[in-house]
This record gives C-alpha cells, sequence and structure tokens, in this order.
C-alpha cells in the first residue's frame, strides 16, 4: 500500500470527534469525506462538509458548488477529477448543528491531526484557494485577521499561489452584491489562473 493510500484510508476510518458529535443536535456519527489523490494542481481549502454531503459522500453537491465552479469556470467532470483538483476543507466531516440550527464551527483537531500530512501528500498544487475565514486563518494566519472581506479585497496580495473566496453558499448573496468588485476583478483572474494550472 502506497503513503498516499494508507493516509486516505486512515483519514476515512478517523473517530477523533466521535464523542463531539453525538452531543451536538444532529447526535451524527463522523463521515470523513476525503476527495484528493496525488498529482492534483488544484487545491480547494473550504470549511467542513455540509449535512448533505455528510449524507452522499461527495463535497459541494449543491448550490454552493454550482456556484463555486462559476467562479473557477471549470465543469462537473474536471471539478470532481480528484487527480486534478483536491478538496481539502478544514475538518473532513459534517460537524452538526447547535440547538438554533446553525453550524458549527469544524473543529480545530481535525486540521491539527490531518492537514500538514494532507498537504505534504499534495506536492503538485500550485494553486489554493481558501474558502472561508477559517481556512484564510489557518492558511494565513495575521494577514487574514481583518476578516473575509478584507481579506479577499487584498487577494492580489496573495495571487497567483493563494486566492482567497468568500464562501459561495447562497447566504453570501447580499454579500457579492454589495462587494460587485468580486466578480468584476477577482473571479476573471481567477479563472485564467484555473486554466493554466489545470492545463499543466
Amino acid at each position: 500500500m502506497s503513503d498516499l493510500s494508507r493516509l486516505k484510508r486512515d483519514l476515512a476510518a478517523c473517530r477523533l470527534c466521535e464523542d463531539r458529535f453525538a452531543a451536538t443536535a444532529t447526535r451524527h456519527a463522523p463521515n470523513p469525506v476525503v476527495w484528493f489523490d496525488s498529482g492534483a494542481r488544484l487545491l480547494i481549502a473550504g470549511q467542513a462538509p455540509g449535512l448533505r454531503v455528510h449524507q452522499s459522500g461527495t463535497p459541494f453537491l449543491d448550490a454552493s458548488g454550482k456556484r463555486l465552479r462559476g467562479w473557477l469556470g471549470i465543469d462537473e467532470a474536471t471539478f470532481y477529477d480528484r487527480s486534478r483538483v483536491a478538496i481539502v476543507p478544514m475538518a473532513f466531516c459534517f460537524p452538526g448543528y447547535d440547538a438554533k440550527g446553525a453550524d458549527l464551527p469544524p473543529p480545530r483537531i481535525c486540521a491539527q491531526t490531518w492537514r500538514a500530512r494532507i498537504l505534504d501528500a499534495l506536492p503538485d498544487a500550485d494553486l489554493t484557494l481558501l474558502i472561508g475565514g477559517h481556512a484564510q486563518k489557518w492558511h494565513l494566519g495575521p494577514a487574514a485577521r481583518g476578516g473575509v472581506t478584507r481579506t479577499v479585497a487584498a487577494w492580489r496580495d496573495h495571487a497567483p499561489t493563494v486566492f482567497p473566496l468568500p464562501h459561495p453558499s447562497w447566504r453570501n448573496t447580499g454579500w457579492l452584491k454589495r462587494n460587485p468588485w468580486f466578480e468584476t476583478d477577482l473571479v476573471p483572474a481567477l479563472r485564467t489562473r484555473v486554466t493554466e494550472v489545470l492545463a499543466r
């Protein structure tokens, strides 16, 4: 068994947060969604799977994924080709909902346990997309302290190897309207860079 295969097997079997998830309003069991392979050129660092992804085992299988693919300018076949696109969120399991039905944050223990090993296993990733505040804070450190809007607005400071993005959730439709520069300035540059990276 290769080192990468062993890593993916160990990650899929992870139960570190079993007690934590059992204590949430959803009382669910861990179900790590592992979606990467060697040779991937594009790394998507998101937050954590939602309930639909938890149930299906396929990341971004919703309207958020459609919007994200639109930003990237790629089709589903390319997006879900693990040898080209690695989807490595800050937590691999659905964190659950709180008592009010709000999403819980990704448990830090997941990234602390797995992230360095996975990134080491993906040396060909030439472009990293940081989706949302959790991924931006982890990868950019002090450069992300001003919040998502300020971090995304400073995208030129990190391009062409890193692009910070807002989450493509429908909840951010208002944010997109208030920040038209995102789609007029950032998205065209992002699509050009994605095309360059995936053509290699």
